[in-house]
């Protein structure tokens, strides 16, 4: 009696979020669904509305999960129908999922042979008894030639040297550049640009700019930019990766949608808007990042790549039975769209790609 009596004290008569009247009985505001209570908000109530909200959420991640995995399509089926608050909703499921993996991704890649190492560092992490057995070998060469270890070094360095300090060369003064279209002088302020970047080491663009004679436009000199953060990422490849990494979740966020587009038409006659064709991809995608996500965290464990391949296929089944359970076509219409989503995918993901690629370093 007495909580009853407490928690009547904080009942109101008008809704304090839309100002909808209530009765004193009512939970809940009819019109907008807030808590009918007057009662001022204390320290507790901001935990329990917290861990309330976390434990809703985490339960029907834990559903969609089970349902995503084992039930192919079913998940889609049902948020199609209505039956949507026992699960996450897609776009959110998905966002949470792709970071996760890509997080993952980050710590699982450590991006091997993309950098060069130069002789002199060659060298130095090579043991004596290796240098010694290197300098025999070389000893041993037919025709009595003789070879140092330290000469071939040198002249590697001086092959670098000379390689680079090159942009005399590839000179070009403005006027030519005028005289050129549009693309063969881009091609060609490239080439001067990055040769005399690599042999000057100024990363001034002003500077090089007025060193070269060529106008400081705008353009010019964004050119200028990107040579200097080409030879960085040259250097440092793993920083642009890492970069790129970042962005992928958004960046593949907002590819989706194409694809779903392509989904769409393909099934017109089917009795499903765009939106809905949307959550599906959007579901499928969230399965291909959870088994990727996986395979990579059991490739780390047990130091085999058998993981990751046995992961594209058993997505590439998942897939077909959730096209086929969806959809609910015959085994062979499944099949054929089957075909053709997954070639429009590879040909958009090729796309999607390059525009990644040349979008990042553009604004990098």
């Amino acid at each position: 009696m007495k909580d009853y009596n407490t928690i009547k004290k904080y009942r109101g008569t008008t809704c304090l979020n839309c100002n909808h009247p209530l009765d004193i009985s009512d939970n809940y505001c009819a019109n907008c669904g807030q808590n009918n209570s007057i009662k001022k908000l204390s320290f507790k109530d901001y935990v329990n509305e917290y861990f309330a909200g976390v434990f809703s959420y985490d339960s029907r991640v834990n559903l969609t999960l089970f349902t995503l995995l084992f039930r192919p399509g079913k998940i889609t089926k049902d948020y199609v129908n209505g039956k949507r608050m026992r699960y996450a909703n897609p776009f959110r499921f998905y966002l949470s999922v792709s970071i996760i993996f890509f997080i993952i991704f980050g710590f699982s890649n450590n991006y091997e042979g993309i950098t060069e190492s130069d002789p002199d560092t060659v060298k130095n992490e090579l043991t004596d008894k290796e240098l010694e057995d290197l300098q025999q070998d070389l000893n041993e060469l037919p025709g009595n030639v003789k070879v140092n270890l330290d000469t071939l070094i040198a002249l590697q360095n001086i092959r670098d040297t000379v390689t680079t300090k090159s942009y005399k060369t590839k000179y070009i003064t403005q006027n030519k550049v005028d005289s050129l279209s549009f693309f063969e002088a881009t091609s060609k302020r490239l080439e001067l640009y990055n040769a005399f970047q690599e042999e000057t080491k100024i990363t001034s663009s002003t500077i090089a700019l007025d060193s070269l004679h060529h106008n400081k436009t705008n353009y010019n000199e964004w050119l200028y930019k990107k040579t200097i953060d080409y030879n960085f990422m040259t250097e440092n490849p793993k920083i642009f990766l890492n970069y790129i990494l970042g962005k992928m979740p958004l960046i593949i966020f907002f590819f989706l949608p194409v694809v779903a587009l392509f989904n769409w038409l393909l099934y017109w006659r089917r009795n499903f808007n765009y939106m809905e064709h949307l959550v599906f991809i959007f579901h499928v995608q969230s399965v291909f990042f959870v088994l990727l996500g996986l395979s990579l965290l059991l490739k780390e464990i047990f130091n085999i790549d058998f993981f990751t391949p046995l992961a594209t296929l058993l997505f590439l089944f998942y897939l077909y039975k959730a096209m086929r359970n969806f959809y609910e076509q015959s085994r062979f219409k499944t099949i054929v769209k089957f075909l053709i989503i997954n070639t429009i995918f590879l040909i958009l993901a090729v796309i999607a790609t390059l525009i990644t690629l040349f979008a990042s370093f553009a604004i990098y």
